[in-house]
């Protein structure tokens, strides 16, 4: 099993950023994909960005303002998050794929007021 936890969330202004941190624990073997799904109220969980080997994958609407990175060493991810708009409003979930398992975190709440 692997366990995930997020941090990092919490409210901002519009225009703002922040940053968060999912550590991953237990039983790491060979993480493959690390990314950031996210879940607004009353709508379906959309991915964010994924970061595999070095390559990442933004959806459309974060491209340019959202950054991923991973520490490997540390078995980290994390998403950097600029020019933040009131839409990206929504529980953060970090997911990691190993040996074609997924695991999710419990999310990070992220409120960006207009």
């Amino acid at each position: 099993q692997v366990q995930l936890v997020e941090s990092g969330g919490g409210l901002v202004q519009a225009g703002g950023s922040l940053r968060l941190s999912c550590a991953a624990s237990g039983r790491i073997f060979s993480i493959n994909t690390m990314g950031w799904y996210r879940q607004a109220p009353g709508k379906q969980r959309d991915l964010v960005a994924t970061i595999t080997s070095g390559r990442s994958n933004y959806a459309d609407s974060v491209k340019g303002r959202f950054t991923i990175s991973r520490d490997n060493a540390k078995n980290m991810v994390y998403l950097q998050m600029n020019s933040l708009k009131p839409e990206d409003t929504a529980v953060y979930y970090c997911n990691v794929d190993q040996w074609a398992m997924n695991y999710w975190g419990k999310g990070t709440l992220v409120t960006v007021s207009s």
